[in-house]
């Protein structure tokens, strides 16, 4: 599986990124956010900077959900039972979406904020 062309590598997270939509509702939910959030950027028209950070927040919201995801399913392929340990480790994972999350509302109130001041 190393050293694999670019073109399978793209087609190996491809595969991912569907699987993840159709398994996990919340990968689903922060899908339809990202592009209500895309309608919004595109009326109120930022510059590129709040692009910028707006599609970065976005993306870690989004690369942490499926990383999430990767780590559940992988935890409970390997350990079906609940355990403690396991427990941490998924509740950890949750907990890194979540920062994310604020990180992401947060680049979200201060692009509302701005736009406010200077209209």
């Amino acid at each position: 599986m190393k050293n694999q062309p670019f073109r399978e590598r793209l087609r190996f997270a491809l595969a991912g990124l569907r699987h993840a939509a159709r398994a996990e509702k919340s990968v689903r939910i922060q899908i339809v956010v990202f592009v209500l959030v895309m309608v919004v950027m595109a009326l109120l028209r930022p510059g590129p900077a709040w692009w910028g950070l707006v599609l970065l927040a976005s993306a870690g919201v989004l690369a942490t959900e499926l990383v999430n995801t990767a780590v559940e399913h992988l935890a409970d392929h390997l350990h079906p039972e609940v355990h403690p340990s396991i427990r941490i480790v998924k509740d950890c994972a949750a907990a890194a979406v979540f920062v994310a999350v604020l990180g992401a509302v947060g680049v979200g109130v201060a692009l509302i904020v701005h736009w406010l001041l200077t209209k």
